[in-house]
C-alpha cells in the first residue's frame, strides 16, 4: 500500500517520465493511424498527447506570463508546436500535427531528463538526512527507552551501542571507542573518543558502547546545520546564473519580436510563401528558445556542491563554489591552521652528568602541579616515565615554578628566573637556546639542588613549540603550483616566531603581532593587489578577515558555530590539504561552466542558420535544441564524480 507521503513522493519525483512515457505513447498510436490511413482515430489521439506532454509546460508558462509578465522559454514551446498542429491543419499536411507533437515530446523528455539530472544531484547532498536517527536510547528514571529524537532534553543520558549512529552531539561521560566520523569530517580514519570528548550526530560508534550527556538541542547538532547550510546553498542564485536568468528574460522578448518579425517581412523581402514564413518562425522559435543556457550553469554548480560536501568540503553557495577557482592569493592563520595549535615538546638537552629522561622526569614532577600550556606540554610529554608530582609547589606567573621532590628542590622557567638560582648558566646551553628561540621555540630550563645546603645545578632545557603541521608545507608547494600567486601568513605571534614558522613552510610574505582588526587590514590590502583573495582561519579570532575575505575557508570546523556561520568554505576535518581539492573543483566547476556554455550558445547559432537557409525542419530543430540542453545537464553532473 502507498501511504499519502509515499504517493506524493512518486508523484514529484516521476511525474515527468510518467507524462513523457503516456505521451510518446499516444504519439506513435496517432502516428500509425495516420499512416495507416484512419484519419480519424489519428486527429483523436494526437490531441491526447498534446495535452499530456505539453501541460505542465503550459502551466507554468501561463503562470510566469500572469504572474510576472515575463515570457516563458515553456510557452514559446508550445506556441510553436501549436502553430505546427495549425498550420498542418490548415494545409492538410497532417505531418506537421507529427512534428509539433513530436516537440512536445522531447521537450517532455528533456524535462523528465533534466528532473532525473537534478534528483541525483539532490539525492547525493540528502543522504546526509539518512545519517540522522528518528530515535534515541536515554536512560530515564533508571531504565532505558527509547524515544523520539525530537523528545530529547537538554541532560538526558543517551546509550549508544556497538554498530550504532550517533544520535545527536553529545558528551561522553562513560566509556571508550573509536567512532568513523567520515560523513562529517570526510576523514576515512576511525578516530579514538573517550570520557569528556564530543561526539557527532551522524557518526558510527565502533566497538565500545558509550553513555553520553545532551549538552545541547537536537536541533543544534553539528549534521542538522551542516543539512541546513547545504539546503540554503542549493536555493542561493550564483551571480553567474543570476546573470543568465536576467539575460533569459530580455532574451525571450527579443525572439518574440524576431520571429514576428521572420513571420512577416521574408514574403516581401525574399518571395517566401506564407505557409514557409510560418514554419520557420515556428521553427525559429524553438531553436532559439535559451532552454540549454539555462541549464548550463545550476546542474553544475549543485553537483560540485554535492560533491565537495561527500569529501568534507561544505560550501555555503554556488558564489563560492565559482570563486574558489579564481583566488590569487590565500592569506593563512598561523596558530591552528598552519600548525596544530597545541603545544608540544620537540626537543630535550641535557647537561653531560644527566639524560634526557632525567631532565623531562625533573620537569614533569613540578608541572604537573601547572595549567600553563607549557606544563601540559612538558607533562604530555613524560606520559610513559616514572615520576612522582612535586610537593609545596610555588608557582611565579610570567617566571617559573619551583617544587620539593624527596627533600630536592626543583626549578622549572624562563633563564632569568633560572638565574636567582644558579649564578652561572652552562654556555653550550646559553648557545643552543638562543638558536631554539630564533627558531621561534620556547625554551624552559630545569634545574635543582641535592640538598638544601648544596648549590643549585642544571639538568638541562626543553624546547617547546606550536608544531607545523605535517601536510602543511606540501599543501602550500602544491597551491603554488596550482597556480597561487602568492601566499601569506597572519599571526599574533611575534615577528621571529612567525618568520621561522614561514622559512620551514614556504610562506612568500609574513604579518606578525597582529590583531584581529589588523588581519582585517591586510586582508582588504591583498584584495587590492590581488583582487580574489582568500583566508583560511580557525573562524574565532579570525572572523573579521574571514568575512571580509572574497572566500573565507574555516579550517577543523566540526564543533564550531563561528566557523559555521562566518566562512564562505567550511573544511570539516582538520586537513590543509582540503584547500587544494576545493580549488581544483572550484576550477573544474568554471571549465564545465565555459563549456557547457560554449555548447548551448554553438547549437543555437548553428541551428538559427540553418533554419533561416531551410536545411532544418522543425523536429530536427526540436532534437537539436533540447538534445543540447540534455548534454549540457549531463555535462555538469560530471562533477558528482571525485
Amino acid at each position: 500500500m502507498l501511504y499519502p507521503e509515499r504517493l506524493h513522493q512518486f508523484t514529484k519525483e516521476h511525474a515527468d517520465a510518467v507524462a513523457a512515457l503516456v505521451c510518446g505513447l499516444f504519439l506513435f498510436c496517432g502516428w500509425l493511424a495516420l499512416h495507416l490511413g484512419f484519419l480519424g482515430w489519428a486527429l483523436l489521439l494526437l490531441p491526447i498527447a498534446y495535452v499530456i506532454g505539453g501541460y505542465e509546460s503550459t502551466r507554468e508558462g501561463l503562470t510566469t506570463l500572469i504572474k510576472e509578465k515575463e515570457l516563458d522559454v515553456d510557452l514559446l514551446m508550445i506556441v510553436a508546436a501549436l502553430g505546427a498542429a495549425g498550420l498542418g491543419l490548415w494545409r492538410r499536411e497532417y505531418y506537421l500535427i507529427i512534428d509539433g507533437a513530436i516537440l512536445i515530446l522531447i521537450f517532455a523528455i528533456s524535462g523528465a531528463l533534466e528532473g532525473y539530472a537534478m534528483q541525483r544531484t539532490e539525492r547525493s547532498i540528502r543522504s546526509l538526512m539518512s545519517l540522522t536517527q528518528d530515535t534515541a536510547r536515554v536512560v530515564r528514571r533508571g531504565n532505558q527507552e527509547v524515544i523520539p529524537i525530537k523528545q530529547l532534553q537538554v541532560g538526558d543520558e543517551i546509550i549508544v551501542k556497538p554498530g550504532e549512529l550517533i544520535p545527536t552531539d553529545a558528551v561522553i561521560v562513560e566509556g571508550y571507542s573509536t567512532l568513523n566520523q567520515a560523513a562529517i569530517t570526510g576523514e576515512s580514519l576511525p578516530v579514538e573518543k573517550t570520557v569528556g570528548d564530543e561526539v557527532f550526530a551522524g557518526t558510527l560508534n565502533g566497538y565500545g558502547a558509550l553513555k553520553l550527556k545532551l549538552h545541547q538541542p537536537p536541533e543544534s547538532s553539528l549534521i542538522q546545520r551542516v543539512i541546513r547550510l547545504v539546503q540554503q546553498a542549493q536555493t542561493e542564485t550564483p551571480p553567474s546564473q543570476q546573470f543568465i536568468e536576467r539575460f533569459e528574460r530580455g532574451y525571450a522578448r527579443v525572439i518574440v519580436i524576431a520571429g514576428v518579425l521572420l513571420l512577416i517581412l521574408p514574403p516581401f523581402l525574399w518571395n517566401w510563401d506564407w505557409e514557409t514564413a510560418i514554419y520557420r518562425a515556428l521553427t525559429f522559435l524553438v531553436v532559439a528558445s535559451p532552454c540549454a543556457l539555462m541549464a548550463a550553469i545550476m546542474p553544475t554548480l549543485l553537483s560540485g556542491i554535492a560533491n565537495g560536501a561527500r569529501q568534507g568540503i561544505l560550501f555555503k553557495n554556488g558564489a563560492q563554489l565559482e570563486m574558489i577557482g579564481k583566488v590569487r592569493a590565500i592569506a593563512f592563520d598561523k596558530t591552528g591552521t598552519l600548525t596544530t595549535g597545541l603545544l608540544e615538546v620537540c626537543e630535550i638537552i641535557p647537561t653531560s652528568e644527566y639524560t634526557k629522561n632525567d631532565v623531562l622526569k625533573a620537569a614533569a614532577s613540578v608541572e604537573s602541579r601547572s595549567e600553563h600550556p607549557l606544563g601540559l606540554a612538558i607533562v604530555k610529554a613524560s606520559t610513559n616515565l616514572d615520576w612522582q608530582a612535586a610537593t609545596e609547589v610555588q608557582a611565579f606567573p610570567g617566571q617559573g615554578i619551583v617544587g620539593m621532590i624527596d627533600n630536592q628542590e626543583v626549578i622549572a622557567g624562563k633563564d632569568d628566573f633560572i638565574k636567582k638560582y644558579v649564578a652561572v648558566l652552562p654556555k653550550n646551553l646559553i648557545e643552543i637556546a638562543t638558536n631554539l628561540e630564533l627558531q621561534g621555540k620556547t625554551v624552559v630550563w630545569i634545574a635543582e639542588n641535592q640538598s638544601e645546603t648544596a648549590p643549585y645545578k642544571i639538568l638541562g632545557i626543553i624546547a617547546i613549540a606550536d608544531t607545523v603541521r605535517s601536510q602543511a608545507a606540501e599543501t602550500i608547494s602544491r597551491l603554488k603550483k596550482l597556480g597561487i600567486e602568492q601566499i601569506v601568513m597572519l599571526t599574533g605571534d611575534n615577528q621571529q616566531t612567525a618568520e621561522s614558522v614561514a622559512r620551514e613552510l614556504g610562506v612568500d610574505r609574513v604579518y606578525a603581532e597582529l590583531l584581529p582588526e589588523d588581519k582585517l587590514h591586510v586582508i582588504r590590502r591583498l584584495q587590492q593587489e590581488y583582487k580574489t583573495v582568500a583566508m583560511v582561519g580557525d573562524g574565532i579570532n579570525d572572523a573579521p578577515a574571514l568575512a571580509q575575505a572574497s572566500v573565507g575557508i574555516a579550517m577543523g570546523a566540526a564543533g564550531s558555530d563561528v566557523a559555521l556561520e562566518t566562512a564562505d568554505i567550511v573544511l570539516m576535518a582538520d586537513r590543509l590539504e582540503k584547500i587544494e581539492v576545493a580549488i581544483r573543483l572550484g576550477k573544474r566547476t568554471q571549465e564545465i561552466v565555459k563549456q557547457n556554455i560554449t555548447i548551448a550558445l554553438g547549437f543555437i547559432i548553428l541551428l538559427l542558420i540553418g533554419n533561416f537557409l531551410g536545411e532544418i525542419n522543425l523536429p530536427i530543430g526540436v532534437v537539436g535544441h533540447e538534445g543540447s540542453t540534455v548534454l549540457v545537464t549531463l555535462s555538469g553532473l560530471r562533477l558528482l564524480k571525485n
